[in-house]
């Protein structure tokens, strides 16, 4: 089965030849595409010299958007999201990939280890697992992970991402109402960690707010 790798990234210059590199040693790899969604640094030049396909947005429409872009630009039977802030080896990688490969799941998401340095207070994080347990009956310990190998039959039934930092939650939701068969797999890989600033609890603030009106209209949706 080939596969597909799809990397949004908004200003990520510094960080997205070493995620592009990483996954262009994937076993049965068709593609590696970068959507850069309206960078004002060189993510779509520093991209391209790496290796991969690049798709540009004209402005930052959100990471939905992002996603959607390059899935619907994929030609692989395996869609793999990843986000350009990644650390990671290209084995653990691999390991999303195999359990969709032998039909154990439709769609694997990564669950990390923990993180090296205090970040927020969890709020997001169970706000999150809940709210797709409640809707959807699941849980899903790693509720916000970008990292996802996905088959194609399934970003063709759900269509459409939401937008803003509601994009994973969201999607998750419809896949499991659908009856797609979801699994975690442990990886070792990080994040860009954030910490306690103000900066950082103002965007956790407004990933808060996101994923809370997604799940509200996720409600309104059944």
């Amino acid at each position: 089965m080939e596969v597909s790798v799809v990397i949004p990234a908004f200003n990520e210059e510094d960080n997205i030849a070493s995620v592009v590199k990483k996954a262009m040693e994937l076993h049965n790899l068709r593609e590696v595409i970068v959507v850069d969604d309206g960078s004002s640094d060189r993510t779509a030049r520093t991209a391209a010299s790496a290796g991969a396909i690049v798709i540009k947005h004209n402005a930052n429409l959100g990471k939905g958007k992002a996603l959607m872009t390059g899935f619907e630009a994929t030609k692989g039977e395996i869609v793999v999201f990843l986000d350009a802030d990644l650390r990671f080896d290209t084995g653990d990688l691999e390991k999303l990939i195999e359990a969709v490969v032998r039909g154990d799941a439709d769609m694997t998401i990564a669950r990390f280890p923990r993180p090296l340095k205090k970040g927020g207070f969890g709020f997001v994080k169970a706000l999150a697992g809940w709210g797709v347990y409640l809707l959807t009956g699941h849980r899903i310990s790693a509720p916000l992970s970008g990292q996802r190998a996905i088959k194609r039959e399934v970003l063709e039934s759900v269509k459409e991402i939401p937008g803003g930092f509601g994009a994973e939650v969201g999607f998750l939701i419809d896949a499991l109402r659908k009856g797609f068969r979801v699994v975690e797999v442990d990886v070792n890989m990080r994040h860009r960690e954030t910490g306690r600033s103000l900066r950082d609890f103002a965007h956790r603030g407004r990933q808060f707010v996101d994923i809370l009106v997604t799940l509200l209209r996720k409600v309104y949706a059944v």
